[in-house]
Protein backbone atom coordinates (compact mmCIF):
# COMPACT_ATOMS: atom_id res chain seq x y z
CA UNK A 1 0.00 0.00 0.00
CA UNK A 2 1.36 3.42 -0.96
CA UNK A 3 2.35 5.92 1.72
CA UNK A 4 0.70 9.33 1.67
CA UNK A 5 2.71 10.68 4.62
CA UNK A 6 6.29 9.77 5.54
CA UNK A 7 8.02 11.26 8.59
CA UNK A 8 11.70 10.52 9.17
CA UNK A 9 13.85 11.67 12.10
CA UNK A 10 11.69 14.71 12.72
CA UNK A 11 12.77 17.17 15.41
CA UNK A 12 11.52 20.60 16.42
CA UNK A 13 13.38 22.94 18.76
CA UNK A 14 12.41 26.48 19.73
CA UNK A 15 14.88 29.07 21.02
CA UNK A 16 13.86 31.40 23.84
CA UNK A 17 16.64 33.75 24.82
CA UNK A 18 19.63 31.58 25.71
CA UNK A 19 17.49 28.49 26.22
CA UNK A 20 16.38 25.86 23.75
CA UNK A 21 13.18 23.86 24.10
CA UNK A 22 12.93 20.59 22.18
CA UNK A 23 9.25 19.89 21.50
CA UNK A 24 9.71 16.85 19.23
CA UNK A 25 12.62 14.44 19.09
CA UNK A 26 13.43 11.70 16.56
CA UNK A 27 9.90 11.17 15.27
CA UNK A 28 9.54 8.62 12.45
CA UNK A 29 6.38 6.99 11.09
CA UNK A 30 4.32 6.65 7.93
CA UNK A 31 0.63 6.68 7.04
CA UNK A 32 -0.90 4.53 4.30
CA UNK A 33 -3.12 6.10 1.67
CA UNK A 34 -6.76 5.84 2.75
CA UNK A 35 -5.85 4.87 6.32
CA UNK A 36 -7.42 6.22 9.52
CA UNK A 37 -4.59 7.19 11.86
CA UNK A 38 -4.59 8.86 15.26
CA UNK A 39 -1.91 10.70 17.23
CA UNK A 40 -2.61 10.78 20.96
CA UNK A 41 -0.89 12.04 24.06
CA UNK A 42 -1.32 14.38 27.04
CA UNK A 43 -1.24 18.16 26.76
CA UNK A 44 2.26 19.35 25.94
CA UNK A 45 3.30 16.09 24.27
CA UNK A 46 3.80 17.77 20.90
CA UNK A 47 0.67 16.60 19.06
CA UNK A 48 -0.35 19.92 17.51
CA UNK A 49 3.26 20.83 16.70
CA UNK A 50 3.57 17.51 14.87
CA UNK A 51 0.39 18.17 12.90
CA UNK A 52 1.71 21.54 11.77
CA UNK A 53 4.94 19.96 10.57
CA UNK A 54 3.12 17.11 8.78
CA UNK A 55 0.96 19.62 6.90
CA UNK A 56 3.83 21.95 6.03
CA UNK A 57 2.47 24.77 8.19
CA UNK A 58 5.80 24.88 9.99
CA UNK A 59 9.30 23.62 9.23
CA UNK A 60 11.26 21.09 11.31
CA UNK A 61 14.61 21.73 12.94
CA UNK A 62 15.77 18.37 11.59
CA UNK A 63 14.36 15.42 9.69
CA UNK A 64 12.04 15.22 6.70
CA UNK A 65 8.34 15.24 5.83
CA UNK A 66 7.05 13.71 2.61
CA UNK A 67 3.42 14.60 1.93
CA UNK A 68 1.48 13.28 -1.06
CA UNK A 69 4.74 12.34 -2.75
CA UNK A 70 6.44 15.70 -2.18
CA UNK A 71 9.41 16.27 0.13
CA UNK A 72 8.33 19.49 1.84
CA UNK A 73 11.87 20.78 2.25
CA UNK A 74 12.09 21.00 -1.55
CA UNK A 75 9.07 23.34 -1.72
CA UNK A 76 8.95 27.04 -0.97
CA UNK A 77 6.16 28.61 1.07
CA UNK A 78 3.91 29.29 -1.93
CA UNK A 79 4.38 25.77 -3.27
CA UNK A 80 3.51 24.27 0.12
CA UNK A 81 0.37 26.42 0.22
CA UNK A 82 -0.60 25.22 -3.27
CA UNK A 83 -0.07 21.61 -2.21
CA UNK A 84 -2.31 22.09 0.83
CA UNK A 85 -4.99 23.73 -1.29
CA UNK A 86 -5.00 20.78 -3.70
CA UNK A 87 -4.49 17.82 -1.39
CA UNK A 88 -5.10 18.69 2.28
CA UNK A 89 -8.13 19.35 4.47
CA UNK A 90 -8.20 20.64 8.06
CA UNK A 91 -10.63 20.52 10.97
CA UNK A 92 -9.79 22.42 14.14
CA UNK A 93 -11.13 22.39 17.70
CA UNK A 94 -12.19 26.04 17.48
CA UNK A 95 -13.80 25.63 14.01
CA UNK A 96 -11.93 28.60 12.41
CA UNK A 97 -14.85 29.69 10.27
CA UNK A 98 -14.75 33.17 8.74
CA UNK A 99 -17.25 35.18 10.84
CA UNK A 100 -18.30 37.55 8.05
CA UNK A 101 -19.22 34.71 5.67
CA UNK A 102 -22.31 32.51 5.71
CA UNK A 103 -22.10 28.74 6.11
CA UNK A 104 -22.41 28.36 2.34
CA UNK A 105 -19.72 30.96 1.67
CA UNK A 106 -17.34 29.36 4.21
CA UNK A 107 -17.61 26.00 2.44
CA UNK A 108 -17.26 27.62 -0.99
CA UNK A 109 -13.97 29.39 -0.27
CA UNK A 110 -11.57 26.46 -1.03
CA UNK A 111 -13.49 25.64 -4.22
CA UNK A 112 -13.41 29.25 -5.39
CA UNK A 113 -9.67 29.40 -4.73
CA UNK A 114 -9.34 26.43 -7.08
CA UNK A 115 -11.42 28.22 -9.70
CA UNK A 116 -14.34 25.78 -9.55
CA UNK A 117 -17.30 27.12 -11.55
CA UNK A 118 -19.80 25.03 -9.59
CA UNK A 119 -18.50 26.03 -6.14
CA UNK A 120 -21.93 27.05 -4.85
CA UNK A 121 -23.78 23.90 -5.94
CA UNK A 122 -21.02 21.63 -4.59
CA UNK A 123 -21.04 23.50 -1.29
CA UNK A 124 -24.81 23.11 -1.02
CA UNK A 125 -24.49 19.36 -1.57
CA UNK A 126 -21.86 19.09 1.18
CA UNK A 127 -23.94 21.09 3.65
CA UNK A 128 -26.89 18.82 2.88
CA UNK A 129 -24.70 15.78 3.64
CA UNK A 130 -23.89 17.11 7.10
CA UNK A 131 -27.54 17.95 7.80
CA UNK A 132 -27.47 21.73 7.41
CA UNK A 133 -29.93 22.21 4.57
CA UNK A 134 -31.72 24.98 6.48
CA UNK A 135 -28.55 26.76 7.60
CA UNK A 136 -26.98 27.77 4.26
CA UNK A 137 -27.32 31.51 4.83
CA UNK A 138 -26.62 31.61 8.56
CA UNK A 139 -23.43 33.19 9.90
CA UNK A 140 -21.18 31.35 12.39
CA UNK A 141 -22.49 33.46 15.29
CA UNK A 142 -25.99 32.19 14.47
CA UNK A 143 -24.95 28.53 14.64
CA UNK A 144 -24.40 26.20 17.60
CA UNK A 145 -20.98 24.69 18.23
CA UNK A 146 -22.03 21.40 16.64
CA UNK A 147 -23.40 23.19 13.59
CA UNK A 148 -20.21 25.22 13.21
CA UNK A 149 -18.13 22.05 13.35
CA UNK A 150 -20.35 20.46 10.69
CA UNK A 151 -19.78 23.50 8.47
CA UNK A 152 -16.05 23.09 9.08
CA UNK A 153 -16.37 19.41 8.18
CA UNK A 154 -18.14 20.23 4.91
CA UNK A 155 -15.47 22.83 4.12
CA UNK A 156 -12.68 20.35 4.86
CA UNK A 157 -14.09 17.91 2.31
CA UNK A 158 -15.01 20.54 -0.29
CA UNK A 159 -11.81 20.09 -2.29
CA UNK A 160 -11.95 16.27 -1.93
CA UNK A 161 -8.60 16.20 -0.08
CA UNK A 162 -6.23 13.27 -0.28
CA UNK A 163 -5.51 13.65 3.44
CA UNK A 164 -7.42 15.35 6.23
CA UNK A 165 -5.93 16.50 9.54
CA UNK A 166 -8.41 16.83 12.41
CA UNK A 167 -7.01 18.55 15.52
CA UNK A 168 -9.20 17.73 18.56
CA UNK A 169 -12.34 17.85 16.36
CA UNK A 170 -14.73 17.30 19.30
CA UNK A 171 -12.81 19.31 21.92
CA UNK A 172 -15.43 22.07 22.15
CA UNK A 173 -18.50 19.86 21.79
CA UNK A 174 -20.68 17.97 24.24
CA UNK A 175 -20.58 14.17 24.12
CA UNK A 176 -23.72 13.67 22.01
CA UNK A 177 -22.86 16.37 19.48
CA UNK A 178 -19.24 15.19 19.35
CA UNK A 179 -20.34 11.66 18.52
CA UNK A 180 -22.47 12.93 15.62
CA UNK A 181 -19.54 14.93 14.24
CA UNK A 182 -17.17 11.96 14.54
CA UNK A 183 -19.64 9.67 12.77
CA UNK A 184 -19.94 12.20 9.95
CA UNK A 185 -16.16 12.46 9.80
CA UNK A 186 -15.72 8.70 9.36
CA UNK A 187 -18.65 8.46 6.93
CA UNK A 188 -17.26 11.17 4.67
CA UNK A 189 -13.80 9.63 5.02
CA UNK A 190 -15.09 6.30 3.69
CA UNK A 191 -17.11 7.88 0.90
CA UNK A 192 -14.24 10.03 -0.36
CA UNK A 193 -11.40 7.56 0.35
CA UNK A 194 -9.59 10.35 2.19
CA UNK A 195 -6.73 9.52 4.54
CA UNK A 196 -7.72 10.65 8.03
CA UNK A 197 -5.22 11.78 10.68
CA UNK A 198 -6.82 12.66 14.01
CA UNK A 199 -4.98 14.51 16.77
CA UNK A 200 -6.62 13.82 20.12
CA UNK A 201 -6.26 13.05 23.80
CA UNK A 202 -9.39 10.85 23.57
CA UNK A 203 -8.38 7.17 23.55
CA UNK A 204 -11.94 6.04 22.76
CA UNK A 205 -11.83 8.06 19.57
CA UNK A 206 -8.30 6.87 18.76
CA UNK A 207 -9.37 3.25 19.13
CA UNK A 208 -11.77 3.75 16.23
CA UNK A 209 -8.85 4.37 13.88
CA UNK A 210 -6.65 1.72 12.25
CA UNK A 211 -3.41 2.86 13.85
CA UNK A 212 -2.48 4.79 16.99
CA UNK A 213 0.73 6.76 17.53
CA UNK A 214 1.26 7.67 21.19
CA UNK A 215 3.44 10.65 22.10
CA UNK A 216 4.92 11.52 25.47
CA UNK A 217 7.38 14.30 26.12
CA UNK A 218 7.84 14.92 22.40
CA UNK A 219 8.85 11.34 21.64
CA UNK A 220 7.04 8.28 20.32
CA UNK A 221 5.91 6.02 23.13
CA UNK A 222 4.15 3.41 20.95
CA UNK A 223 3.00 3.04 17.35
CA UNK A 224 0.59 0.19 16.82
CA UNK A 225 -2.20 -1.14 14.65
CA UNK A 226 -5.65 -1.60 16.16
CA UNK A 227 -8.35 -4.18 15.50
CA UNK A 228 -10.36 -1.74 13.36
CA UNK A 229 -10.42 -2.68 9.68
Amino acid sequence: MSKILKINGLEKTYTSGAKQLTVLKNISFSVDKGQTFSIVGPSGSGKTTLLGLCAGLDQPTAGSVELCGFDLKDLNEDERAQLRNREVGFIFQNFQLLPTLTALENVSVPLELQGAKDATSKSMELLEKVGLTDRFHHYPSQLSGGEQQRVALARAFSNMPSILFADEPTGNLDEETGEKVIQLLFDLNREAGTTLVIISHDLDLANRTQQILRLKGGQILTNQRTEVF
